[in-house]
């Protein structure tokens, strides 16, 4: 093994660490689900958007689609266990309205990625031809959950707040990004490297306004008592605030 595989090795088993803690980071919404055995006013689309995400980096990570990629597959495939068992429990409380969007989803992605993989293996003969075409879509379902904490952002501006966007998972986002963009420039991979080049620009961009709106941030007993991140209460009742953890975690873990 030459320096330059083995530095990609040990960069991606970081990136594995960095984005399982990120996999778990929407672990507290479930418990808190399990505990009050209702799902309240959560929403599974966050979830139900990653297990499509983790399913198509998987699929690109396969050998016979992209080879020396195992550790694309490992993390995605840890990923796509988390979130059918965050999935299981909604479903577990969730109201039949609930049960049958996420039965509905996960259905209609099922069948899509079986569409995309029966195309990827019947029309393309080689690496390079079926990376590209799985690549795409991967990207394409990476930019668009990267889209997704660009509400959070635009909550901080317009409330010159901070509150909802904690320091640490803002930083840990950015690391990601930046640890997968690395992987995937020691052996060139263009579609990592968009992925993660885009992760890691939108955790740096999370920083800066950290550090600009930390001193306007209010000082109030919640905050200091460390309130949860995911979850904002208005009228008494727990609001999911937008997916800023999960999506920003899945995408850079779409490494």
């Amino acid at each position: 093994m030459s320096a330059s595989e083995t530095a990609r090795t040990v960069i991606g088993i970081i990136g594995n660490v960095i984005s399982f803690a990120l996999f778990l980071s929407p672990s507290p919404t479930f418990w808190r689900i399990w505990k009050n055995k209702s799902v309240e006013e959560f929403k599974p689309d966050p979830y139900i958007a990653t297990v499509m995400n983790c399913m198509f980096w998987i699929f690109y990570g396969i050998p016979v689609v992209h080879p020396d990629s195992t550790l694309v597959v490992t993390i995605n495939g840890i990923g796509l266990a988390i979130e059918l068992i965050y999935l299981a429990i909604y479903f577990a409380f969730a109201p039949n309205k609930g049960r049958l969007k996420v039965i509905g989803w996960l259905c209609v992605e099922c069948a899509f990625i079986a569409v995309i993989a029966v195309v990827t293996l019947m029309v393309f003969h080689s690496h390079a031809s079926r990376s590209n075409f799985v690549g795409i879509f991967c990207v394409i379902f990476g930019v668009l959950m990267y889209a997704s904490p660009l509400t959070i952002m635009r909550k901080v501006v317009k409330t010159k707040s901070v509150e909802y966007m904690p320091f640490y998972l803002s930083l840990t986002n950015f690391l990601n990004g930046l640890i997968w963009l690395t992987y995937a420039l020691i052996k060139f991979d263009l579609f990592i490297t968009i992925s993660n080049g885009l992760g890691a620009v939108s955790g740096a961009i999370q920083l800066i306004l950290y550090a600009y709106y930390h001193g306007s941030t209010p000082k109030t007993k919640e905050t200091e008592k460390g309130k949860p991140s995911e979850v904002e209460m208005e009228n008494g009742k727990p609001q999911q605030l937008p997916m800023s953890a999960e999506a920003a975690a899945v995408s850079g873990m779409a490494a």
